[in-house]
């Protein structure tokens, strides 16, 4: 199976490139982006050493679809999606923070308030809380937002307070971030998952606030089947999830968190053949479709040829 881990094109009226963890960002004209989505893996902040076949048509059709799907909610960046992973929209000034919010607490905030924290970005947690209990509402715990390494967990009042985000386009983000998560629980609920946990990236252009980047993805959001939750969850049993955590927690058992002296496993064609049909099996479950594998041809001339010919379209 192929895998998309490097894209290096040169489009018409490129003024700029940004290669991501996962994403390649073509800035056209400084006005339009066209986003790549590679087979890359990213955990810990760190690449995996070996591409994810169809990783990147997963996420970049999830997007697409909510993107289109919360539209009424917010206005988003996507123009169109000229190939299986590609998707090019508008260039907006992007905030140098990233919404996330929780519904239960799992994953690293569960680590943290397992080591005895009891607030997570200004917001308070009451004791005696269990792994993957739902909170009363969901909370928002924000992140600045890295170049690279680690981004940074931060309150509301201090993005306020340094003057990251007005206290205008913030109320605006957290109104959009409630609204889109509620938006994204229902349609998860539908399919039997549960929406547990995301990011949203906003940023602005013509005075206005977008939602940029992806939405609801496995790599960005954190899934639990519905069926089975409250069970476990009375049991002390891990939660059967469809996320990127599966990755973090193999990791973590094969010794690895990227932390010193520590050394990444290898990452077999088995076990990149697994992750793959894993990433396929959130496809199908929180969309309700059938997965359909774009044809197996030179990735990256079949993406060049179709985002050349949207982009002349776009003339």
């Amino acid at each position: 199976m192929k895998a998309l881990t490097n894209t290096d094109y040169h489009f018409e009226g490129q003024t700029n490139v940004y290669h991501g963890k996962v994403r390649d960002v073509y800035t056209i004209n400084d006005d339009l982006l066209v986003m790549v989505a590679t087979d890359r893996i990213s955990a810990f902040d760190v690449i995996l050493p070996k591409g994810i076949p169809y990783k990147g048509q997963v996420l970049n059709q999830i997007a697409a679809k909510f993107l289109d799907d919360t539209a009424d909610i917010c206005p988003n960046w996507k123009l169109g999606t000229p190939d299986p992973m590609v998707t090019v929209g508008l260039k907006c000034e992007g905030f140098r923070v990233e919404m996330i919010i929780r519904s239960i607490l799992t994953g690293s905030a569960w680590r943290a308030y397992k080591e005895g924290c009891r607030e997570i970005c200004g917001v308070v947690l009451p004791d005696g809380m269990k792994e993957n209990q739902r909170f009363p509402e969901p909370i928002i715990t924000p992140t600045t937002k890295a170049d690279e390494g680690h981004d940074m967990n931060i309150s509301k009042e201090e993005i306020i307070q340094q003057g990251i985000v007005s206290a205008e386009d913030y109320a605006v983000m957290e109104d959009y971030t409630r609204r889109l998560f509620a938006r994204g629980q229902e349609i998860a609920a539908k399919h039997g998952l549960i929406l547990v946990d995301t990011k949203y990236e906003f940023g602005k252009r013509d005075g206005k606030v977008y939602l940029i980047d992806e939405i609801h993805t496995p790599d960005s959001s954190r899934y639990f089947y519905s069926e089975g939750y409250e069970d476990r969850f009375l049991q002390g049993l891990p939660q059967r999830q469809l996320s990127k955590e599966f990755v973090r927690q193999w990791l973590i058992e094969q010794g690895f968190m990227n932390e010193p002296g520590q050394q990444m496993p290898e990452i077999t064609d088995e076990y990149a053949s697994s992750v793959s049909d894993r990433y396929i099996e959130l496809y199908e479950h929180i969309t309700g479709e059938q997965f359909e594998k774009a044809a197996e041809v030179d990735l990256s001339n079949r993406i060049e040829e179709n985002v050349n010919q949207y982009l002349a379209s776009l003339q």
